[in-house]
């Protein structure tokens, strides 16, 4: 690897990175929810399950191609296949993961920027400044302009930092903030009146509800989605791998990290949802459907937090802040990806292409801001329910079928010179090979009908 490109200094370095790319606000918000919306504790089993069955697998295919490569997605998926149709097909799905990714970020911006804005608005509050507090938590063209703006020029103003002073540097400070900021609300909430009720539908589960089609499918896609799979974010990644590290235990690492959050963060939002439906908000409805599930963050949780008094302006303070450290931690890796591929395609210094790239997707932020009724659920619905499953599905047929099994053994030896004598690799291969694009398979097409 040459040092242009640079590398991750250590394992823990590596770990956080890839772990805050994987936690964001779909794994902190979107899994609780998700929960809510399915059969709670039946779906937290079956999330478990398929996030070691499934994204694990699927993870790992993408890391091993990424440190083969040493290289920006496209390239990457360039070394192992053959020259004509496996050419193309490598540029077809490297570039449409990057694609995807930026995005991604487009529409991530703008919800990150809600959440910067309420994680000011306690501030404002608190100082006296009502008119002030009444702008940051309204919809309105000014906030969301300049909140987005904010939040991109964050994000480009870490990536451009490069990998170890960046990427790395700033998500071994974000995560472990964002895990005390998780556990100290969590504390505070299962205090309340209604948290235990809360506890019990998150953590007992009822059983004849686990194979049920529509769970299922939420909780394959959920814990797909949750570890940024499809859109060569861990291409990338692993790519700034050293060639010393053993992949195996590092993705498991990973994985066991992403997931730990979610159920973490389970065991704030579920407990927090039944407290303020203890204090008279309406959080179900007659059907026991969950309500306002896309916006609920800022619906009913605001509305938690002000029935607490005075405490409740910390507590809305630090929750928000919680959300805005988890979108900036996943939208490091989500600029990183068409940066990498421009910075090597093109030859231009990582300064000048984080900030070209950065300003490009905040236009793309703009755009879908001015038409917002018409963007924000379309570009939403494109890359997650569409782009993400597909690429994801042509990433694991790269590694199980274009790759020989002798190569990508080689690779993984690199970091663990036993791998072929474990477990992992009697099954790994097969199992990428026919399960990981089968039920990836089973997503996408769930996602179209």
């Amino acid at each position: 690897m040459s040092a242009i490109r640079g590398e991750f200094s250590s394992r823990f370095g590596f770990i956080m990175a890839a772990a805050g790319s994987a936690v964001g606000l779909g794994n902190i918000w979107g899994f609780p929810t998700q929960t809510a919306s399915n059969g709670g504790a039946a779906f937290v089993l079956a999330y478990l399950v398929l996030a070691f069955c499934l994204a694990y697998p699927a993870l790992m295919a993408e890391l091993v191609v990424g440190r083969h490569g040493q290289a920006n997605a496209v390239s990457a998926l360039r070394k192992i296949s053959k020259p004509g149709f496996g050419h193309k097909a490598a540029f077809t799905v490297g570039f449409g993961g990057i694609v995807c990714a930026a995005l991604i970020l487009s529409f991530y911006a703008i919800v990150a920027g809600w959440m910067m804005s309420a994680t000011i608005e306690p501030i404002a509050t608190f100082a006296g400044q009502a008119e002030a507090a009444t702008w940051l938590t309204s919809q309105s063209l000014s906030r969301d302009l300049l909140f987005t703006a904010g939040f991109i020029i964050l994000t480009v103003a870490i990536i451009s930092r490069g990998v170890e002073n960046g990427i790395e540097k700033w998500s071994k400070r974000l995560m472990p903030a964002l895990l005390i900021i998780l556990f100290s609300l969590i504390a505070y909430v299962l205090t309340q009146e209604g948290a235990m009720t809360g506890l019990k539908a998150y953590l007992v589960p009822d059983f004849s509800r686990i194979f049920e089609a529509d769970l299922l499918v939420s909780a394959l896609g959920q814990a797909f989605f949750s570890l940024s799979l499809g859109t060569s974010v861990m291409i990338i990644y692993g790519s700034y791998i050293s060639k010393k590290e053993n992949l195996v235990s590092l993705g498991a690492y990973v994985t066991l990290i992403d997931v730990f959050i979610a159920f973490v963060a389970g065991l704030l939002i579920i407990p927090a949802m039944y407290v303020a439906q203890a204090q008279g908000v309406q959080i179900f409805s007659d059907t026991g459907a969950l309500l306002s599930e896309d916006t609920l963050v800022f619906q009913v949780l605001p509305a938690l937090f002000e029935s607490m008094g005075s405490i409740g302006l910390l507590i809305s303070f630090a929750f928000f802040a919680l959300m805005s450290i988890a979108a900036l931690t996943s939208s490091i890796s989500m600029l990183e990806a068409p940066v990498s591929y421009t910075v090597e395609k093109f030859g231009m210094n990582r300064l000048q292409a984080t900030w070209t790239i950065g300003g490009i997707i905040a236009l793309i932020s703009f755009t879908i801001v001015f038409n917002f009724a018409a963007l924000f659920g379309f570009v939403i619905t494109l890359t997650t329910q569409y782009g993400q499953p597909l690429l994801g599905l042509m990433c694991c047929i790269f590694a199980g079928w274009f790759w020989n099994r002798g190569g990508l053994l080689n690779e993984i030896k690199q970091g663990n010179e036993h791998t072929e004598h474990t477990i992992f690799w009697k099954i790994w291969p097969w199992y990428i090979r026919y399960v990981c694009p089968l039920c990836i398979g089973l997503v996408f097409v769930n996602s179209i009908i």
